[in-house]
Formats: structure tokens, C-alpha cells, sequence
């Protein structure tokens, strides 16, 4: 059965025959109607004829073209070189620039345009977004690949594809992934928000250019007017703040709405990922106003964020407190102005219906003073100063006094407890020669290690003293370095080559019970063993502290000397190699630091049997612990 259209002419549906009969129909259409037709193109019912047919190449399905916005427009208007049936093959290329001028003249102009001319296959054309031309569907139309809600997955097919775009260096590397999770993406996908902004409507779409393009509507100036598309009345109060004033007068570094919001990124403020979140207020203003380039050139405060980190409302908010005032609360958001305009919310006038927003019944007093923090020294008002200097000065005398009495206290204690000491300890542990390599060895690893921490942290206030024209701190610990080197030199020599040397040697050496005695020793902590262990002469706490010392000493020389000759290191073996270099001495030097301070100090000063130390190391004497918890050895008076 064959179904007409309303003027009588054959429906696409009278099309699907068998093939005999659709080229007979043709042939008698061509045959009657050809002499009075001879000079009048193809219609569309004739190229659908062929074209129509599934087996046909190209294929046109007949009911997809015929709803599509082409469907009304005759072959021959883009097809304009078929000028009978049969036609030649192939066909011309056809253009969309013939009915589609301006749009292709602005494409050609854009970055997709631009690639394409210089040879990118991989560039965006009409078809890349459009779709197919023979079932092109209205951009009002749901189903169209540049319909509002599509228009990320249409973006996606290319940009999606993170590996391909990563060759052409795009600002951003994922933009997809991260438009998914942006207050945008989440409220189009997850909401289904018509209105949420799309990726054509902050880049584009025929007149797509890079942010740095003057022309593109991404560039830094024309951001706010982009944006302003959907936050009109946002756009029209930044225009009259002091940011939106300064963009307008070419002020590059004016911060606009993605400098603050983020661009891809952007997130509710809700969100506490989001960069406008309250605690992270401080940080997104701290990039422009603690900016040294920033507010030497424009004559800004130096201590604005300083101050208002250290005041009330800065330290609440980096105890977690997101109710406390931020930037924000106090200077607005959108609508920042100078403190001496008379329309700014922290003009002197209109502070106490600022602060009144927190603090209800506050009078104009509270414009009297410092707001960010009014006890800084040089900022605060002159009897706060009165009050620091007069604390300063009372806290220097009492805690000062209380010092000078103690140490004169403990100094009579310490001398007491020395002369017992003396009377009591018989024999001796350490000769002289030993008691000056302890010294030497304290001298010089605590020299390394200040001077070799103050580099990994040149910010602190122990690090200070190294600041200025000459290096104190390299010279420091090069020179405690080299007395390292020279005392592990004699060390090696004196445990090698004198007999006391080798007696200590041989004493030190790990024996089988050094295994059993931390078992034991645990066995007594525990309750579980009565009496205590007795030790030999060098029980395996101060074994193993001096064979870690020996292996530390043998690391911290090697990587020291590969880190000082850092020019034929750094020829000889590739970066890495240098990096791991530095590694190891920075990782082996906390090491060596904790574990004098965990376990030597404890068993040479702070075990209540060695309180308030160990005088051996002075003295040369065994202490009372010693010769309590030791087997018997013969006197080293010699």
C-alpha cells in the first residue's frame, strides 16, 4: 500500500519496495517526466530513490533525514555538482560554509579552526559536534548532540580522551573528569539543571579560543562577563568593588571569578573542598595579599593575612571553628571596597553593624583599634604596647630570678652528688684518652647536627643566627665534619693498635648472651624473673649504641663526601643517584638524633639510677648502677 503526503507526492514510506520494482518506478519517472524536467535538479523523492535503500553507499535513512533540520531543504542545495540521475561518483565535498557563512567564517578563526588548517586530523569540525548532516537535529532538541544537556558528552568524545589531548598540552589535563564534579556538572548530571553552565557557555562554541586569546571568553578580562551571563547581578556588584574596578583598568593582577572559585573545580561553598569553603577563605585571599610582588606594587599591607590568622578569629578558624569570622564575613565577598569608602563594610562607620552580625550591641567603640589582631607589636594601639613592654619587663626579672636561684641550687646539688661519687666509686671505665674522644665526639655531633638541620629548616628561629653575608653554618659543618673524620680516624686506630684499644674491642664485641640479656632484662620489666640480670663489662644496650654509632659514622662519612664533592658526583652518577645521596644523610642524621635522645640520654641521665647523670663520662669512675648490676672485672687503673 502506498501512503501520500498532503500534496499528493509519495511519502518516504512509498520508497521501501523491493528493488526491481523501486528502479522500474524510477524508470518510468525518468522516462515521462524527463523531457519537461530536463533542466530542473533532482528532487529529494528521486536521490532517496537510491539512497533510501540500506544497501546503498551512502545510506540516508529516509525518516531520519526527513526530521532532521535538513529535512526540508532539497539534496541538490549542499549536493549542488548532482545535476542528473545518474550522477557521477564521487561526488564534491560538500561545505557548510554555502549556507553557513558566518559560523564558518568564525570557526575558521578559532582554535579548532586554526588546528584544523595546520593539519590536526585529531580538530574538531561541524560534523564532530553537529553530527551526521543527513539526520542533523535542532540544538532545542533533546536528542541533538549540541542540545544543552549533551553538550559535555559531545565535548567528552575528544577531550575525554586524556591520553590523546595530553600531546597538545591543554590547560587543563582532565577536563572532563573534573567539570563531572564541579557545583556545574554535578548540578546538570545529578540534578538535571537545564540552566547549569555547559562547556560552550564559558568556551564557546563556533568561536572557541585559548585563555590567553584577548578575544576568547575565558581571557582573564572578559571572565567576569562570561560568568555574568548566569550571575548577572554577582557580575554587576564585583564590577563596582574595588577587584571588579581594577580588572576593568587593565590591572592584571585583580583576581576575577576563577581565580577565587577555581575553573573546573569550581565547588559549592558548602563544600569543604571548595577554595571559598570558610577555613579555606584565608588561603584563597593569602594568594594575592601575601604575595610579596602583589602588595609591594600596589602598596598594600605586608601583615593582613599574618594578623588575621594570629587574631581571635584566625586562630578559632585553625581550631576548626568554620563559624568564625574569615575575610569574608568582614570585608564581603563579591562587593570588597577600601576601608576609607564610605560604602565598604569595614569603613569605620559601618563596623559596628559588621561586627554586630556576630556580635550583637556592639557600639562604634569597636572601631577603636587594631581589627585584625591588636596585639602585634608596632600595629597595636599605645597602651596595649604599654602593657606588652611592662609583662615583657616583669617576665625577664621573676622568671629570670627564679632561674638564677635554681641554677645556683642545682649547681650545689650536682657538686654534692659528684663528691659522692668520687668517695664511693672505685677503679676505673674510661682512661683519659677515651673521656676526651667522648668529648670531642659530643662537641662535634652536636655541631653537625645544628648546623645540618638549620639547612632542611631555614624558616625557624633556631636557624636564624646562620642568616646573613657569610655562611656560618656551611663553614660549621665542615669544620665539625672534618673533626669527625679525624676523631673516627684515631678511633679506628686506637681500638686496632693499642692493647687497651683491643681489650675495649674485644669487650664490645656482640657475644651469644647479648641475644638472651634483652629477654631476660623484658622478663624482669614484666614481673616475671625476680632478680635483675647481671652484665658483663658492657651490657648489649651500650653495644648495641656504639656498633649503630659505627655503622652511622661509616654512612654519614660517605654520603658527607659525596654531598661535599657534589661537582664529580654529580659526573660521575646520574641526579637520582645524587638525590638518594642526600636522602640517606638527611634520614640517617634524624635517626642517629632520635636515638640519642630516646636512648642514650635516658640510661646515661634520666634512668633513676644514673639521675641526674652518669659521671664516667667525667670522672672515668663506674657508677653505683655499675658495679651493682656487673660482673666483677679487675680495676683499669693502667
Amino acid at each position: 500500500m502506498t501512503h501520500s503526503t498532503s500534496n499528493g507526492t509519495p511519502s518516504h514510506s512509498a520508497f521501501r519496495i523491493p528493488n526491481l520494482a523501486r528502479w522500474l518506478a524510477l524508470g518510468l519517472v525518468l522516462a515521462f517526466a524527463a523531457p519537461a524536467r530536463a533542466q530542473e535538479a533532482p528532487d529529494n523523492d528521486t536521490c532517496l530513490a537510491c539512497h533510501g535503500d540500506p544497501s546503498a553507499d551512502p545510506f540516508i535513512d529516509p525518516e531520519l533525514f526527513g526530521a532532521s533540520i535538513h529535512g526540508r531543504n532539497r539534496c541538490t542545495s549542499c549536493h549542488r555538482d548532482v545535476t542528473e540521475i545518474p550522477h557521477g561518483v564521487p561526488l564534491a565535498p560538500v561545505s557548510c560554509a554555502s549556507c553557513h557563512r558566518i559560523e564558518t567564517e568564525v570557526y575558521l578563526n578559532s582554535d579548532h579552526g586554526l588546528a584544523l588548517k595546520a593539519g590536526v586530523t585529531e580538530a574538531a569540525t561541524c560534523r564532530s559536534c553537529h553530527g551526521n548532516a543527513h539526520e542533523l537535529l535542532s540544538s532545542r532538541n533533546p536528542a541533538s548532540p549540541v542540545h544543552r544537556a549533551n553538550i559535555p558528552e559531545t565535548c567528552a568524545q575528544c577531550h575525554g580522551k586524556t591520553a590523546e589531548m595530553a600531546r597538545f598540552r591543554l590547560a587543563q589535563p582532565e577536563p572532563v573528569a573534573s567539570y563531572d564534579e564541579s557545583v556545574h556538572g554535578r548540578a546538570l548530571i545529578e540534578r538535571g539543571v537545564a540552566a547549569a553552565a555547559v562547556c560552550t557557555d564559558c568556551h564557546g562554541s563556533h568561536d572557541l579560543h585559548r585563555a590567553t586569546n584577548p578575544g576568547s571568553k575565558l581571557y582573564w578580562q572578559r571572565i567576569p562577563a562570561t560568568c555574568g551571563k548566569c550571575h548577572e547581578n554577582i557580575q554587576q556588584t564585583y564590577l563596582r568593588s574595588v577587584h571588579g574596578g581594577a580588572v576593568q583598568a587593565g590591572k592584571r593582577e585583580a583576581p576575577v571569578c576563577t581565580d577565587c572559585h577555581g575553573e573546573h573545580t569550581i565547588a559549592s561553598v558548602k563544600l569543604a573542598a571548595s577554595s571559598v569553603f570558610p577555613s579555606h577563605i584565608p588561603e584563597t585571599c593569602g594568594q594575592c595579599h601575601a604575595a610579596e610582588r602583589i602588595i609591594t606594587k600596589y602598596g598594600l599591607p605586608s601583615h593582613t593575612v599574618d594578623t588575621y590568622m594570629s587574631s581571635f578569629h584566625g586562630l578559632a578558624l585553625q581550631m576548626g571553628m568554620p563559624t568564625a569570622a574569615n575575610c569574608a564575613s568582614c570585608h564581603g565577598a563579591h562587593d570588597i571596597l577600601p576601608s576609607n569608602d564610605p560604602r565598604s563594610s569595614v569603613h569605620p562607620s559601618n563596623l559596628p553593624q559588621t561586627c554586630g552580625k556576630c556580635h550583637p550591641g556592639v557600639s562604634a567603640q569597636v572601631a577603636k583599634g587594631q581589627i585584625h589582631s591588636g596585639t602585634r607589636p608596632g600595629l597595636e594601639h599605645r597602651v596595649v604596647g604599654w602593657v606588652r613592654r611592662f609583662y615583657l619587663a616583669l617576665i625577664v626579672m621573676v622568671i629570670g630570678g627564679m632561674l638564677a636561684h635554681n641554677f645556683l641550687d642545682f649547681r650545689r646539688k650536682l657538686a654534692e652528688h659528684y663528691r659522692r661519687h668520687r668517695a664511693q666509686a672505685t677503679g676505673m671505665r674510661m682512661q683519659r684518652g677515651e673521656r676526651l674522644q667522648h668529648v670531642l665526639l659530643i662537641l662535634a655531633f652536636l655541631t653537625l647536627a645544628y648546623t645540618g638541620f638549620a639547612l632542611s629548616f631555614p624558616q625557624a628561629w633556631w636557624s636564624s643566627p646562620f642568616v646573613g653575608r657569610f655562611d656560618w653554618r656551611s663553614m660549621g659543618h665542615r669544620v665539625a665534619a672534618a673533626l669527625f673524620v679525624l676523631l673516627s680516624v684515631y678511633h679506628l686506630w686506637f681500638m686496632a693498635a693499642t692493647t687497651r684499644g683491643r681489650k675495649e674491642l674485644a669487650a664490645l664485641w656482640p657475644r651469644r648472651r647479648d641475644l638472651i640479656d634483652p629477654f631476660r632484662m623484658l622478663a624482669f620489666y614484666l614481673g616475671r624473673r625476680a632478680a635483675r640480670p647481671v652484665f658483663a663489662r658492657y651490657s648489649y644496650v651500650e653495644k648495641m649504641e656504639y656498633w649503630a654509632l659505627v655503622w652511622g659514622s661509616i654512612v654519614m662519612v660517605l654520603t658527607g663526601t659525596l654531598m661535599t664533592w657534589q661537582d664529580w658526583t654529580l659526573r660521575v652518577f646520574p641526579k637520582w643517584c645524587f638525590d638518594v645521596v642526600n636522602a640517606i644523610h638527611y634520614y640517617e642524621a634524624v635517626l642517629a638524633c632520635l636515638a640519642i635522645a630516646v636512648w642514650h640520654f635516658y640510661f646515661v641521665m634520666f634512668d633513676p639510677d644514673e639521675y641526674p647523670m652518669k659521671w664516667t663520662w667525667i670522672s672515668g669512675r663506674p657508677s653505683e648502677s655499675d658495679r651493682a648490676h656487673r660482673e666483677n672485672e679487675p680495676d683499669d687503673e693502667v
